[in-house]
């Protein structure tokens, strides 16, 4: 069982920046593929950035130049590094890791989020 801790939230000035942490229990980064999701007040889960075993990376549109996805093995840790934040990026951010086995199951793992909120 994999176990995801996000850690690097809290209250930010719109410019400011952040970066968030995602520890895992285990040594699992080299092998699963990373994912930072948001849920902003009212709204679904939307995906942010992704991180493939590859180190090819996604971003939503809407963050697209002002975050970075990245992942340090050695650490178990994956990050997600926020400039220029504005006030529409407040939400609770979650760590998403998955990878699909040789017998074709798709194991999926969730930590339990960290608050952001960009706020003058």
């Amino acid at each position: 069982q994999v176990q995801l801790v996000e850690s690097g939230g809290g209250l930010v000035q719109p410019g400011g920046s952040l970066r968030l942490s995602c520890a895992a229990s285990g040594s699992i980064f080299s092998i699963y593929t990373v994912g930072w999701y948001r849920q902003a007040p009212g709204k679904q889960r939307e995906l942010v950035a992704a991180i493939s075993l590859g180190s090819s990376t996604n971003y939503a549109d809407s963050v697209k130049g002002r975050f970075t996805i990245s992942r340090d093995n050695a650490k178990n840790t994956v990050y997600l590094q926020m400039n220029s934040l504005k006030p529409e990026d407040t939400a609770v951010y979650y760590c998403n890791a998955n990878r699909r086995t040789v017998l074709g199951q798709i194991l999926d793992y969730w930590g339990q989020g960290t608050q952001v909120t960009v706020s003058s």
